[in-house]
């Protein structure tokens, strides 16, 4: 299973980190010089989360962002939470 958010999509991407070498000139050098640049990558914060998702609970993969954001609904943990109607609808599941 990829690391993509069910919610907003967020996945893996792709960027460089740059080696500086020399002074910077606020700092009375000549400038710094970029020396080399390495593939790096950028991953988001991707937790497995207990979700209710279109009535049912589920097991999904969700960004933290995606969780700060409110998209995602926890389930309650008590079963004397819920009304009748939703313990029918989470036993089902």
């Amino acid at each position: 299973m990829p690391r993509v958010c069910k919610f907003t999509g967020r996945k893996t991407s792709a960027g460089n980190t740059y080696t500086h070498r020399g002074k910077a000139k606020y700092l009375g050098g000549v400038g710094t010089k970029i020396t080399g640049k390495t593939k790096r990558k950028f991953r988001p914060n991707i937790q497995k989360v207990t979700a209710v998702i279109d009535g049912s609970v589920q097991r999904v993969k969700v960004s933290t962002k995606a969780m700060r954001m409110g998209l995602v609904i926890k389930p309650l943990k008590r079963r004397y939470g819920y009304t009748a109607e939703q313990n029918a609808a989470v036993e089902q599941s």
